[in-house]
């Protein structure tokens, strides 16, 4: 059924059908634009559009188009604004996606048109593993990585035993099976939450708490995270069990989670204080094109998906019919990312260092977050062996 399932995504870049060359580059990106998680969504599109700034808003010298599309959130949905983009939009590229249920409902789409697709979020297990595709590329992770990262510091910290907490869908799985991946000590327990309605977490408090585990780990990213946080300090845990994070915290939950984010770290793989001058000028153009915000993760990792088209769209002087050398010059990397250099596995997801970072409070009050160290160099994602491609 996989193997009929992805034949597309399975069969040789030359066999695709014939393209012609527009006079436009035609950027397809799908992201949450509504409802409590658009905050994301819109960081991800401010960053898009400030390297599209950075790259004179053109590709090649051929003027860029792109389409937003709103997901709401809801698989269906997505996959109906992915439909929407390819079969009459025609574009070139789609980019976006958060969340890991939605790419994964608009995957056949893209791959089956034989359209690239750069996930500047979503990581899910499958994308890396059976599901990969010459088509999909990331510029993120793989979902299981940053909490992996998490689980290593945990064993450096001497933890003994940790309580799991995330939200029941693919992530969510991901991010506790990470976890549970490098985690050393003993798990006493693993709740997952209704997603995305649920945001009441009194239950698996209580449960983290009678587990006398000696310390919570927990996944929940935009509003969820922002109301975990607090009911975890409210409830009197964050004095009497440490808590450690993946995605919970960052530049656009901070303000509203203020000084219940002091002494929780996290891991990531990019922070805004990476010292490469791609990044500096990224961060500095970011809060100048937007005064009153900061660019998170969500941001970096869309500002380089523009790179990567850029990239594509170098090579072949603009032609996007030629997809075999698009392929192959996406897979250099041939672009300053704002991360660092990296490099891409077989399966098309990025092999790159992981870092520890912690909230801090300026000199003016002001908090943001800071690198604390690397807890990793170069990691690969664990399912890279289950994927085709060579």
């Amino acid at each position: 059924m996989k193997t009929a399932f992805w034949l597309a995504g399975a069969t040789a870049l030359a066999l695709a059908g014939p393209a012609h060359a527009g006079d436009t580059i035609k950027i397809g990106f799908v992201s949450t634009f509504s409802g409590p998680t658009a905050v994301i969504g819109n960081d991800m599109r401010n960053s898009f559009e400030l390297a599209l700034d950075h790259l004179g808003r053109k590709m090649d010298g051929k003027p860029v188009e792109v389409i937003y599309e709103d997901d709401q959130q809801k698989p269906d949905v997505g996959k109906q604004k992915t439909e929407k983009l390819v079969q009459s939009d025609h574009v070139d590229f789609i980019a976006g996606y958060i969340w890991s249920n939605v790419l994964l409902a608009s995957l056949k789409t893209a791959v089956d048109s034989q359209t690239f697709l750069i996930s500047a979020n979503a990581g899910p297990s499958q994308l890396a593993g059976e599901l990969c595709s010459p088509y999909v590329f990331s510029t993120s992770w793989q979902n299981d990585q940053t909490p992996q990262a998490v689980g290593l510091y945990m064993n450096q910290k001497g933890v003994k035993s940790v309580f799991l907490i995330g939200p029941n869908y693919a992530a969510g799985k991901d991010m506790l099976a990470g976890v549970k991946m490098t985690f050393k000590g003993q798990v006493m327990g693993e709740e997952y939450t209704v997603w995305p309605s649920q945001l009441d977490f009194s239950a698996e408090l209580s449960k983290a708490r009678n587990s006398k585990a000696e310390a919570v780990f927990v996944f929940y990213p935009g509003a969820a995270g922002v109301q975990f946080l607090n009911q975890y300090t409210q409830a009197g845990l964050k004095q009497q069990i440490p808590l450690y994070t993946a995605f919970t915290i960052d530049e656009l939950s901070l303000p509203l989670q203020k000084d219940n984010a002091l002494s929780v770290p996290g891991a990531q793989e990019w922070v805004n204080d990476l010292p490469n001058e791609q990044n500096k000028r990224f961060v500095e153009d970011y809060r100048k094109k937007y005064p009153s915000l900061r660019p998170s993760f969500y941001g970096a990792q869309s500002y380089d998906a523009a790179q990567l088209i850029d990239s594509a769209v170098v090579a072949v002087k603009g032609d996007t019919s030629k997809k075999d050398a698009m392929k192959a010059e996406m897979e250099k990397v041939n672009f300053k990312s704002v991360r660092g250099a990296y490099k891409y596995g077989n399966n098309h997801i990025p092999i790159q260092n992981f870092y520890l970072q912690d909230v801090v409070k300026d000199a003016d009050g002001t908090l943001s977050l800071k690198t604390v160290a690397t807890i990793v160099k170069d990691d690969q994602d664990r399912f890279h062996d289950k994927c085709s491609m060579k």
